[in-house]
């Protein structure tokens, strides 16, 4: 090869990659910061994979969107960076989880295979609270603090039907 071959060869790489560059950024992390240096919103991946993070004025995070092995997840916390609200979406399907001031879960509301939950959780995290569909068929529950059911009602073709359970879970009294 001549050494007008070599440098049109040479030529035509850097003519390639300044191409390539221009259509792709490649990095590890990009920071949106205001005039004053502080930064807004994070893109990065992180050990679950790619995170999106936005921050306050005090530089927390208050949102972010992420993917990790299970699916997309949306996070929003609060001023103390205690999660208030998530939302992922999963093979199974969507729920959203709504927490209060400690970051404890107590309220969730989830799409599934078979229809759709809405529970209430005490401060424990036990479910108390749960209402349902499943395969067009309304249900409500109640639990006791141990999260065991005590109340149970649901509407099939056939009609209601309504029951009361022990705290060991024996029917103590049913219509019909």
């Amino acid at each position: 090869m001549t050494t007008e071959e070599r440098l049109a060869k040479v030529e035509k790489e850097l003519a390639d990659l300044r191409a390539e560059l221009a259509a792709c950024v490649r990095t590890q992390a990009v920071e949106v910061v205001d005039d004053a240096g502080n930064v807004h919103a994070r893109l990065g991946v992180d050990e679950d994979g790619p995170v999106l993070s936005l921050l306050d004025e005090n530089g927390k995070i208050r949102a972010a969107l992420g993917v990790d092995e299970d699916g997309p997840v949306l996070s929003l916390l609060d001023e103390n960076g205690k999660p208030r609200v998530a939302l992922v979406v999963t093979a199974v399907g969507p729920t959203l989880g709504l927490c209060d001031e400690n970051g404890k879960t107590r309220a969730v509301l989830a799409v599934l295979e078979d229809g759709l939950r809405l529970g209430l959780l005490d401060e424990n995290g036990n479910p108390r609270v749960w209402l349902g569909m499943a395969k067009n068929v309304p249900e409500v529950g109640l639990t006791d603090e141990n999260g065991k059911p005590r109340v149970g009602l649901v509407v099939a073709k056939e009609g209601p039907t309504l029951g009361l359970l022990d705290a060991a879970g024996k029917a103590i009294w049913g219509a019909p």
